[in-house]
C-alpha cells in the first residue's frame, strides 16, 4: 500500500539558502520528504521523494546529454500535474538544459486550436527537444511537425535511451534555470528568462519571510505547473525548504473542489494558496452538511493571490469554514508576476484580510486614495481594496506617473519594481524587453497601484490584461479573432475588460463594422462568441460600432483605454446593454477611466 511521504522531516531545516535548484534538491534528498500525487477519487496514485526524484533526475540528465545538444538548449515540457513532468523538469537542470513548461490543457479550445498554441511556443523559446505525457504526445507531435527538433518523446522513451558517459554539469547560478510563459498570450508569448540566482532570492524570501516555513509544515496545491505561482509557489519554494506536498491535477479540482478540503483535513495540510476564484468554486460547491467532514485547523497559511483580491468573497468562504475550523487569520494576500520569478509583496502572517477603504469620489477624478470619512461626518460612498502587503527584502517598489515622475503616497499609478528576483527579460525579444526593463533594473509591471502604510495596494488590472476566473487572456487574442473574419478590417477591433454586477472581470469586444444587414450582422456576432468560446474557453459580449468609432493614438493605433472608457459612457447612457453589467456602474468605471487617459 502506497504512503505519502512524512511530513516531520529528521533534516535541518534550510530555508532556500542555495545558490541552485540542483544544490537545493541535492539538500532535500537527504531527508525523507517529497512530492505526492492523488487522483480526482482523492486516492494517493504516485509517491515521489525527494531522495528519489534527484536519483531520476539524475539518471534522466545523463540520456538528455547523450542527445548531444548544445549547453543551454531548451526543453520543451507539456506541464501536466504528473510526476514524469518534475523528473524532467529537475533532469534539465542536472544537464545544463533550460526547461520550458508547456500548458496542459485542451479546455482552451479544440484540438487544432491547442496544437497551434503549441506550435507557437515551440518556435518562440527555439526548443531543441519536446517531451510529453503519452495522452499528450500526439499533439506535441502534430505541433512539432517541420520543426527541427533533435528529440520528440515521453520522459519513458527518453530514460530508454542510452546515457551519456560524461560528468554532468548542473546550471550554474547565473544561466538560466527556465523559461516562464506569461499565461494569457496565445498569440504573442512571452517567454520569462530566469536564471538560478533570481529564482532561489525569490524562494528564499517565499519560504521565510512569505510563508514563514516552520518544522512540521506541509503543503497541498492543485494549481497547474505552468503557471507561476503553480512552479514556483508550490513546486520550487515546498522542495527548497524541504517540505512535503500533496497535488491534485486542476481539472480534478474544477470537478470536485472540496477535494481540496478533505486532502487537507486527511494530511493535515499547513499550506495552500490559490487565485481567489478557488475559493469562490470551494463554496458554491459546498452544503451546509459538509462542514462536519472538514477539520481546517492546521491550515495555517490560505495564500491568495495571482488576480485582483476582493476582501468580500473571503469573508464569506472563512465565514462558512468557520464551523470546520477555518482560521480567517490564515488568508495571506500578496501580490507577484512570472517577471519576478513570483513573490513582490506579501502582507503581514496572521493578520488575514487587511482592507484600505477611500473617497470613491476621489479616487475617480483626482487619482488619489484618501481614507473615507466617517459615514457621521459625511455621507459618502467608499471603496475597498485588499493591501498585498509589503515588497520582499533587498526589493523596491515605485508608484509612477505616465511621464515616469515618483508619486508619494495614496496617489495611484504604474507600479515598478526593482530586486534580485526580476526576470533578466523576454527570450528573444530585445526590443520588448526594453519597454518594460529599465537600464537600472526597473520593471514597469504594467499594474495599477498606490502605496499605504508602506503596503502595496492594487486597484486595477495591467494595462490590456484581461483576467476572468483565473485565467489571463491577452486581447490581442480576441483581436486576433475578429480581424481573421472576413467582415472585420485589421485595425477595427478593440478588446478590454469592464467590471460586472458581480465585481468581476466581463470581457468585450468591439468592433467596427461596415455591413448593414442585420442579419448578418447578428451571424458575425454569433459566429464571433462561439469561436472565443471555443478557442479561449471564455464568454464576450461583442459589440458592433459603426466606422470610426474606435479612438486611435496620434500615431494612429487603436486605444483600448479609450475605447474602454466610450464603452463604458455608451453603457451608462443606455446606448449598449451587456448582460451582468449595469448602467451605475458603467459610469462610475468611465469617471475613473475618463480620469486616467482624458476626455475624448
Amino acid at each position: 500500500m502506497l504512503e505519502a511521504t512524512p511530513t516531520k522531516n529528521g533534516l535541518q531545516l534550510r530555508y532556500g539558502d542555495f545558490s541552485t535548484l540542483t544544490e537545493a534538491l541535492d539538500y532535500a534528498a537527504r531527508g525523507e520528504t517529497g512530492y505526492n500525487f492523488y487522483n480526482g477519487k482523492g486516492q494517493l496514485d504516485f509517491v515521489l521523494p525527494y531522495a528519489q526524484l534527484r536519483a531520476d533526475a539524475v539518471e534522466i540528465a545523463k540520456r538528455l546529454q547523450g542527445l548531444k545538444i548544445e549547453r543551454g538548449s531548451r526543453v520543451a515540457l507539456v506541464a501536466d500535474t504528473d510526476p514524469g513532468f518534475l523528473q524532467l523538469f529537475y533532469a534539465c537542470q542536472y544537464a545544463g538544459m533550460v526547461p520550458v513548461p508547456l500548458p496542459a490543457s485542451l479546455r482552451l479550445g479544440g484540438h487544432a486550436t491547442y496544437v497551434a498554441q503549441l506550435k507557437r511556443l515551440l518556435m518562440n523559446c527555439r526548443a531543441s527537444v519536446a517531451i510529453a505525457p503519452e495522452a499528450y504526445l500526439s499533439f506535441l507531435r502534430e505541433a512539432a511537425e517541420e520543426l527541427p527538433l533533435s528529440y520528440i518523446g515521453t520522459a519513458d522513451s527518453l530514460r530508454a535511451l542510452p546515457e551519456c558517459r560524461s560528468e554532468l554539469v548542473p546550471s550554474g547560478p547565473d544561466e538560466l534555470a527556465y523559461l516562464q510563459y506569461t499565461s494569457g498570450s496565445t498569440q504573442f508569448p512571452r517567454g520569462v528568462m530566469i536564471t538560478n540566482r533570481t529564482v532561489m532570492n525569490n524562494l528564499g524570501h517565499i519560504v521565510r519571510n512569505g510563508v514563514k516555513i516552520r518544522p512540521g509544515d506541509r503543503a497541498i496545491s492543485w494549481l497547474p505547473y505552468y503557471h507561476d505561482m503553480g512552479l514556483v509557489g508550490l513546486v520550487l519554494s515546498p522542495m527548497a525548504a524541504q517540505v512535503s506536498v500533496d497535488y491534485l491535477r486542476t481539472r480534478d479540482f474544477a470537478m470536485r473542489p472540496r477535494l481540496w478540503l478533505s486532502l487537507i483535513t486527511k494530511n493535515r495540510a499547513s499550506i495552500s494558496f490559490s487565485p481567489p476564484f478557488g475559493f469562490e468554486l470551494c463554496m458554491q460547491r459546498l452544503r451546509e452538511s459538509d462542514l462536519d467532514k472538514y477539520d481546517l485547523s492546521s491550515w495555517r497559511v490560505a495564500g491568495v493571490g495571482a488576480e485582483t483580491i476582493r476582501a468580500q468573497p473571503l469573508l464569506a468562504f472563512s465565514e462558512m469554514l468557520a464551523p470546520s475550523g477555518f482560521n480567517p487569520g490564515a488568508f495571506l494576500a500578496c501580490y507577484g508576476m512570472a517577471e519576478c520569478s513570483l513573490a513582490v509583496s506579501f502582507s503581514p502572517l496572521g493578520q488575514g484580510i487587511q482592507v484600505d477603504e477611500v473617497e470613491a469620489e476621489t479616487l475617480a477624478m483626482t487619482q488619489r486614495a484618501f481614507p473615507a470619512l466617517k459615514p457621521t461626518t459625511r455621507n459618502t460612498d467608499a471603496r475597498e481594496f485588499v493591501k498585498c502587503g509589503f515588497a520582499l527584502p533587498g526589493h523596491a517598489v515605485e508608484v509612477r506617473d505616465d511621464k515616469g515622475n515618483t508619486l508619494p503616497d495614496r496617489h495611484v499609478g504604474t507600479l515598478y519594481v526593482k530586486g534580485p528576483s526580476v526576470m533578466s527579460g523576454y527570450f528573444g525579444e530585445k526590443d520588448l524587453s526594453r519597454e518594460v526593463l529599465s537600464d537600472e533594473g526597473w520593471l514597469n509591471t504594467g499594474d495599477l497601484a498606490y502605496i499605504a502604510d508602506e503596503s502595496v495596494i492594487l486597484t486595477g488590472r495591467k494595462k490590456d490584461l484581461i483576467i476572468i476566473n483565473g485565467r489571463n487572456i491577452w486581447p490581442q487574442d480576441l483581436e486576433y479573432l475578429a480581424e481573421n473574419q472576413p467582415e472585420v478590417r485589421t485595425g477595427d477591433a478593440s478588446a478590454f475588460s469592464v467590471i460586472g454586477d458581480d465585481g468581476e472581470d466581463k470581457a468585450v469586444l468591439v468592433i467596427e463594422c461596415r455591413i448593414a444587414d442585420a442579419g448578418k450582422r447578428a451571424s458575425l456576432v454569433e459566429n464571433l462568441q462561439g469561436m472565443v468560446c471555443n478557442e479561449l474557453g471564455i464568454e464576450c459580449y461583442i459589440e458592433l460600432v459603426p466606422r470610426n468609432t474606435l479612438p486611435r493614438t496620434t500615431s494612429g493605433k487603436l486605444s483600448r483605454s479609450g475605447a474602454k472608457r466610450d464603452f463604458l459612457r455608451r453603457v451608462a447612457d443606455g446606448k449598449t446593454e451587456p448582460p451582468g453589467v449595469n448602467a451605475q456602474a458603467c459610469n462610475y468605471q468611465h469617471r475613473i477611466i475618463s480620469a486616467a487617459v482624458g476626455h475624448r
